[in-house]
């Protein structure tokens, strides 16, 4: 995430606020230490963002496969 001093963010407000509403969040600094996160308003919180799932009861994994081609493995190493 971009980090942006206090003068800087000042002098470019409404070009950052425009990157923010596309989604790109920022940081302000002062000083060199964060202390702002800019996000859009609509973003999701923190700890709140959807996971992905969009394949989520497209398949079935077989109960056993962690076993599947175990034998074929076995015998490429030599067993």
């Amino acid at each position: 995430m971009e980090s942006v001093n206090m003068h800087e963010a000042k002098t470019r407000l409404s070009q950052l606020v425009a990157r923010a509403a596309k989604g790109e969040a920022f940081i302000i600094a002062k000083a060199g230490k964060p202390v702002a996160r800019v996000t859009a308003y609509d973003s999701p919180e923190l700890g709140q963002q959807k996971r992905m799932g969009f394949l989520a009861g497209e398949f079935k994994v077989p109960d056993d496969f962690d076993r599947m081609g175990q034998d074929e493995i076995t015998e490429l190493f030599g067993g």
